[in-house]
């Protein structure tokens, strides 16, 4: 029973790190983000031709068993700020560590805007995101984003990714390590700026 209850309070000790950390990192300057990823040559035309984009300078991640992830971002259109978005994610499987990345979404039409911007959006299974430091892997999807790091000298070198349903989506690991098999979705919420 000591066993059981040291887990649950190791994981609810990981989940509130993350989510108290999160907070920490909202104060990131949205500028430097979006330029760490203008600095990828696979990024770039995606700056140039989408009609809108979502930032989020910094996600937490990290579980044992249960998990979660959070960040807070804001939506461009036309290089303005349009709104601010959540992200969150809850997983439960196999799962271990903690993580810290930036994640882009562009937008290529009004569709794909108005539809992440509608209130409430999901990643659905076939939604995908490219790592751009190099060695590194993602994926997301309604299964979660999943990305781990190695060190590398360039950025997007290896990265290759078309808009899937209107969107395309480039995360950047920041630091932590983190192995995920585990059944969750990124569901993310929209509040426009009046």
């Amino acid at each position: 029973m000591k066993k059981l209850s040291f887990f649950g309070s190791l994981v609810f000790g990981i989940i509130v790190l993350i989510l108290t950390s999160s907070v920490v990192f909202a104060v990131e300057d949205y500028s430097s983000t979006i330029n760490k990823f203008k600095q990828s040559p696979q990024v770039q035309p995606y700056f140039k031709n989408a009609y809108g984009y979502a930032v989020f300078p910094t996600v937490g991640k990290g579980g044992l068993g249960i998990g979660g992830a959070y960040g807070k971002g804001q939506v461009y259109r036309g290089g303005k700020v349009t709104g601010t978005t959540k992200l969150a994610k809850v997983s439960i499987g196999l799962q271990a560590g903690g993580q810290a990345f930036s994640q882009v979404i562009f937008f290529q039409d009004k569709r794909a805007y108005d539809e992440f911007t509608s209130g409430q959006f999901a990643f659905d299974a076939q939604a995908s995101a490219v790592a751009i430091t190099a060695g590194v892997q993602g994926q997301a999807g309604s299964t979660g984003v999943t990305a781990g790091a190695s060190a590398g000298p360039k950025t997007g070198a290896h990265a290759e990714t078309k808009y899937h349903k209107g969107m395309a989506i480039f995360v950047h690991t920041k630091g932590g390590l983190m192995y995920e098999a585990a059944i969750a979705g990124q569901k993310f919420s929209f509040e426009p700026i009046k």
